[in-house]
């Protein structure tokens, strides 16, 4: 094989490395959770002297098309200069959004929960230090024919205060895609449901998702954000640069046994 050959193949095999590192380094950071939002949070009962209790929520989600699967990263902090004392975090999803488990935390009782919510789980918090913070893994499922909501409440350990509550807030997309493998949702933004096939936005009632007056989550209208951004997932980018390396490398090869022939 001439010097040339070889250079060429030497650099469609990289090419081909390159993407594979590529994309399994998008797979073991598929857990990051990404930006955090305190969005439609606010403190409602004084805290203790020291204590400045907040929540945040992952700006983006992605929801699974078929199984209606989504994960949620939900974060409690204590940003200030003193131990908190026992607290409990709740995480309460409303409308189309369920949660289905919450790790380390306890399921609510049906009779418990919040007016107008569906589901919901308890996380008991012996004391949280000053600066520190607590994230909790969320699975839940998003019915993308309905809007979804989540609430995050800071209570005492018998919860007759709460410190701070974000939401309900709600997760959505103004431009979903029904036929793809997933939907990115954003945090704040309203959904706009559609059927499986596509369809114009709206129930079967015709009340579109432009009427909010029918929502019973108790929640005052939160900020809209802009629409989803249409990015190409890197894991299909980097798929295509390895089919791009390797078929380089066949075509150097044959060019390779035409010439030595």
């Amino acid at each position: 094989m001439s010097s040339r050959r070889r250079t060429i193949a030497t650099g469609s095999l990289l090419t081909a490395s390159f993407s594979a590192v590529m994309i399994f380094s998008f797979s073991a950071g598929a857990d990051d959770p990404g930006p955090m939002s305190d969005q439609g949070g606010k403190a409602v009962d004084e805290a203790p002297a020291g204590v400045k209790l907040t929540t945040s929520l992952p700006e983006k989600i992605s929801v699974d098309n078929g199984s209606q699967e989504t994960a949620i990263t939900a974060t409690v902090k204590n940003g200030g200069t003193k131990e908190s004392g026992a607290i409990r975090l709740l995480v309460v999803g409303f409308d189309g959004l369920s949660v289905k488990s919450v790790k380390g935390c306890s399921q609510i009782a049906e009779k418990d929960l919040p007016e107008g919510s569906n589901s919901g789980f308890a996380c008991a918090i012996d004391s949280l230090a000053a600066g520190k913070s607590k994230s909790y893994a969320v699975d839940a499922t998003f019915d993308l024919k309905k809007e979804g909501k989540i609430c995050l409440p800071v209570q005492d350990a018998d919860g007759t205060k709460t410190f701070w509550q974000q939401g309900p807030v709600p997760f959505g997309a103004n431009n979903p895609s029904p036929n793809a493998p997933a939907t990115p949702l954003l945090l704040g933004t309203d959904n706009s449901p559609v059927t499986p096939g596509g369809d114009t936005p709206g129930d079967s009632s015709g009340d579109t998702s432009g009427d909010k007056s029918g929502d019973k989550s108790g929640g005052e209208e939160l900020p809209r954000t802009g629409p989803a951004d249409q990015v190409l997932p890197l894991g299909a980018a980097g798929a295509a640069l390895i089919s791009a390396g390797v078929a380089g490398l066949w075509w150097t090869q044959r060019r390779g046994v035409r010439s030595e022939s």
